[in-house]
């Protein structure tokens, strides 16, 4: 395998490992314990470790992850202070919105959001990132929706079930996007894995 090939592979492993690691760690042990705020101290610590590995091996850590974990970090411990399970819950909410906000708004402003942040991975038209930008505001905006519902309606145990549903859901849709992706990208160019809209906890 060559070393660039090499690096691809690590780096699609660390982006696992930071978008994933934290909500899945929570859920984990929320699960086996039943205590919200053992499973925040497992998400604050998770998020961290997270960021510090994904920066080790890459040596940067890429701008939605960062974001992210920073969230998880202020959200988590904030829960923690309080002893409320509301900060961890309403930070998908922020978060999704917030993504939301600048992919829709950032169209609205004839500017493509999404190209900023995947754009050293594949080369779109314009016209083509102003779509998918859409399209991802779009997801983000309904998670931030779903989230508001269930975090309202639901009991906890319901409420972490759909966060770790989220996961998959977000990976399915990224997929569906790759047919598009293929048919706008300039002809030779290797798919690259699109972006899950999943910016983990």
């Amino acid at each position: 395998m060559s070393e660039p090939q090499t690096k691809k592979k690590n780096a699609a492993w660390v982006r696992t490992a930071v978008d994933y690691g934290a909500p899945i760690a929570f859920a984990i042990s929320y699960f086996t314990t039943k205590n919200f705020q053992t499973a925040t101290w497992v998400l604050v610590a998770a998020s961290a470790v997270a960021l510090v590995l994904g920066y080790a091996v890459e040596r940067r850590v890429a701008l939605l992850p960062l974001f992210s974990g920073v969230m998880a970090l202020i959200f988590g411990v904030l829960g923690l202070i309080f002893h409320s399970d509301v900060f961890v819950k309403i930070k998908v909410t922020v978060v999704n919105g917030a993504l939301a906000a600048a992919m829709i708004g950032g169209v609205l402003m004839n500017r493509a959001p999404l190209k900023a942040l995947m754009g050293e991975a594949m080369q779109l038209p314009d016209a083509a990132w102003r779509t998918l930008t859409l399209r991802y505001g779009a997801y983000f905006a309904s998670a931030a929706v779903l989230n508001e519902i269930v975090r309202l309606t639901q009991d906890t145990d319901n409420w972490v079930k759909f966060r770790v549903a989220l996961l998959p859901l977000a990976i399915i849709f990224s997929l569906t996007q790759v047919p598009f992706m293929m048919k706008h990208m300039a002809r030779g160019e290797e798919p690259a894995a699109p972006e899950p809209p999943d910016a983990g906890f």
